[in-house]
């Protein structure tokens, strides 16, 4: 969910100086075994609520007792503990960059002997393995997903207009202008959040090169082995400001995004005359609409992805998530990761009507109550790739800094296209 977009910028940048500053013996490789397993979390309570009705009877069976506890600032909490060789047996954290940091240095027990690896290969999202991998091995699994690049609609108007969705990118484009040409508007857009103004902006960028250079390239992008100042990134913003700075294009015209607070710039499409017709966000932002469309859902909303740049070319989805790693190994919590692994594990999380949305494509969808959210697993399951949101994966002083601040320089008018490029390759940081 995008909220830890909001706090990624200080937590993380206190999480990787306290690594900068080393980490004292560790967890690792705990002595002996204990028959009581803490995991940590920040994920919300009914989220946790619904894993531990199906987890905690599995760990009982097996002798174990599981202690959950919900801990907020995660990212930085748990440097601190392992610095001080008092980490929790197992933390479901939100940056995979903190789980690699920590793995480099010893800190995590890798998981290949641990899970039934060419089992969950087959069974969850294309990708979703690799978000905690270093050197070859890998040190999380992800238990709960978010979705990124998903474009939401107002079902009715949309449908009775005789819209549907795009296959790929020029469809979308084709989309777009027929919208206009029918004298409606085809986009909101925002990208206001206070002291996190642009994230949304670095949102659109990111589906965007991931679906023009699929996950390799988007890989090597977020990592600054490609430049912002790059064809590929040229490419993706050449298509962001067609839709964006497109005159008729977007209600309010060019000029009112940077300023169009982004947990309200869809609710125009949910008028009785609609202000616009599709709204580009992450699986999250349902709960920022209207209360009487969030009660009505299904019969309300649309969704679909933000399509492949090509007829049957990959089609890489963007995403977040929650990840499982060990930090004091022992027997006990290398059973109690196994049963995180189990493909029924979200079932109850899934069925209570919060926002688990599970990583195993093999999932039924009939576990989710509402069609919208089937809809937005099925986007992510029938994806040939998923990569983990990059600018929260960036250095702090990029991914939650220059990024947001120089795209929103660029669409509010205020420097040129060249200019924010230069601005965020001079800033990332030497090393």
């Amino acid at each position: 969910m995008s909220r830890r977009k909001l706090v990624v910028g200080v937590s993380t940048l206190s999480a990787l100086a306290l690594l900068a500053t080393g980490c004292s013996s560790g967890s690792g490789s705990g002595a002996g075994d204990t028959k009581t397993i803490t995991i940590w979390t920040s994920m919300d309570q009914p989220v946790i609520d619904g894993l531990k009705a199906q987890l905690d009877p599995r760990a009982k069976a097996q002798g174990i007792t599981v202690q959950w506890r919900k801990v907020d600032n995660l990212n930085q909490i748990i440097v601190q503990k392992v610095q001080a060789d008092d980490a929790p047996d197992i933390a479901l954290m939100p940056q995979p960059g903190i789980i690699k940091d920590l793995a480099a240095k010893g800190k995590i027990t890798p998981l290949d002997d641990v899970l039934d690896l060419p089992a969950l290969q087959k069974s969850m999202t294309a990708g979703t393995l690799d978000v905690a991998k270093v050197n070859g091995k890998i040190y999380g699994l992800m238990v709960s997903m978010n979705v990124k690049g998903l474009v939401f609609y107002p079902k009715k108007a949309f449908e009775a207009a005789g819209y549907t969705a795009p296959k790929t990118l020029e469809e979308l484009n084709a989309l777009t202008e027929k919208i206009k040409s029918d004298g409606k508007t085809p986009w909101c857009l925002g990208i206001e959040s206070g002291t996190a103004t642009g994230w949304p902006a670095t949102d659109w960028f990111e589906n965007l090169i991931l679906k023009y250079g699929g996950v390799a390239k988007y890989n090597d992008w977020i990592s600054h082995k490609i430049k912002f100042d790059s064809p590929l990134v040229r490419q993706a913003a050449a298509q962001f400001q067609k839709i964006a700075f497109t005159d008729g294009n977007v209600l309010g015209g060019r000029k009112s995004i940077a300023s169009n607070a982004f947990g309200t710039a869809g609710n125009p499409m949910f008028n009785s005359k609609p202000g616009c017709y599709m709204y580009q966000q992450g699986s999250f932002i349902t709960g920022f609409f209207p209360k009487s469309v969030q009660k009505n859902l299904d019969s309300e909303v649309g969704v679909f992805g933000l399509p492949p740049a090509t007829t049957g070319g990959e089609n890489p989805v963007e995403g977040g998530g929650d990840t499982a790693s060990i930090y004091k190994d022992s027997p006990s919590a290398r059973k109690v990761m196994k049963l995180l692994a189990a493909t029924d594990l979200g079932t109850t999380a899934a069925k209570n009507g919060s926002s688990f949305i599970s990583p195993h494509k093999d999932f039924p969808l009939g576990n989710y109550p509402l069609k919208t959210t089937q809809s937005i697993a099925k986007v992510a399951y029938d994806s040939t790739g998923f990569a983990f949101d990059g600018s929260d994966a960036m250095p702090s002083a990029v991914g939650s800094g220059t990024f947001w601040k120089d795209m929103t320089a660029w669409i509010s008018g205020q420097e040129s296209l060249d200019t924010a490029l230069k601005n965020i390759d001079a800033s990332w940081p030497a090393g």
